[in-house]
């Protein structure tokens, strides 16, 4: 049975993990960092999310502590250096695809949220304000949307705008042309993306290739009025040129679910202190930036199956088999 020291748990992993027999669970509430990595001893694996720090300090404390295994229970791994783990041993898994409808259908709802101002129009109602002034919005049907990244998540949000009566154009490393030519999509140049695209749509990893792919020179080519919308990885807009597209009034409107310094923000509740971060502060000042804590994955589904593959994988390794196909790292 494997031993598994479990970080920055929060009410829902204990729902989804806890039920599970066969391994001997040590939840921990706070992350995983060089600071922490010694809770571990005594456990053969830990587990751990996008914003714990496995820095080769780290890594190397988990392995001197007797760790193996250091089970990811996200698809991101931008958070591991991934070369010291090698070195030292460890044995690194993720959960590649939990559930791409979750994440997809979070980006189509913070687009129509932003677009017809939903947010604002559901907090005036709240105080008896019936008013529909500043709530305009524009129809999706024929706008052009850019997806960039059209893995299992982009593609899933190409083909419900599509639904929509959307034209969609996408950019990606690797274009599937058969999956683009039944769905009506056509793959375009980065820059042409952005320079013919009403919405742009963020749905790739963070790499060092992909870090602030939106940045003040991309940002300056999109279309006026354009808005863009992320639930990938915070890193690929660099925030301080999105405050200046948006205070110069370039941008239409941000809808994020990531921001690229929210370790120590996102999933804490804050609300009886003053935010420290300068960037996120203004940009929650804009009422045309539309901001989630990182919730995009937050469904019944998709946790059922970031516990399935992450246990599938701890039991693997704890019996020195190889892990789920496609989850090594």
């Amino acid at each position: 049975m494997p031993t598994v020291a479990f970080f920055d748990t929060k009410s829902y992993d204990r729902e989804h993990f806890a039920r599970v027999e066969g391994v001997d669970w040590r939840f921990h509430e706070f992350r995983l960092g060089t600071e922490t990595a010694a809770v571990a001893r005594g456990a053969t694996a830990v587990c751990v999310f996008v914003n714990d720090r496995l820095d080769r300090p780290c890594l190397a404390t988990l392995a001197e502590t007797g760790v193996k295994h250091v089970a990811l229970r996200c698809a991101g791994f931008n958070n591991v250096d991934l070369g010291a783990a090698r070195e030292l041993g460890l044995a690194v898994t993720r959960v590649p695809a939990y559930s791409p409808h979750a994440v997809a259908e979070h980006t189509i709802a913070l687009l129509l949220t932003l677009n017809r101002r939903i947010h604002r129009a559901y907090n005036r109602v709240r105080e008896h304000n019936f008013s529909l002034g500043g709530l305009v919005g524009f129809d999706l049907h024929a706008r052009t949307v850019g997806v960039v990244g059209t893995g299992k998540i982009g593609r899933i949000v190409a083909q419900i705008l599509r639904g929509f009566g959307a034209r969609v154009v996408a950019h990606d490393p690797f274009p599937d042309a058969d999956w683009a030519r039944a769905h009506g999509i056509e793959y375009r140049p980065l820059g042409d993306l952005l320079a013919e695209s009403d919405i742009v749509t963020l749905h790739l990893p963070l790499t060092p290739e992909s870090h602030h792919l939106l940045d003040e020179r991309t940002i300056a080519r999109l279309k006026p009025g354009a808005y863009i919308v992320n639930t990938s990885r915070g890193g690929l807009i660099d925030t301080t040129a999105l405050i200046a597209g948006l205070k110069s009034g370039h941008l239409g409107g941000v809808a994020l679910d990531v921001y690229e310094e929210e370790e120590g923000i996102f999933f804490e509740d804050l609300s009886g202190t003053v935010l420290q971060d300068d960037e996120l502060s203004r940009l929650l000042t804009f009422p045309n930036v539309l901001v989630t804590a990182h919730q995009a994955f937050l469904t019944h589904e998709a946790l059922a199956e970031i516990a399935r593959v992450t246990v599938a994988n701890l039991n693997l390794c704890a019996r020195n088999e190889p892990p789920l196909l496609g989850t090594a790292l």
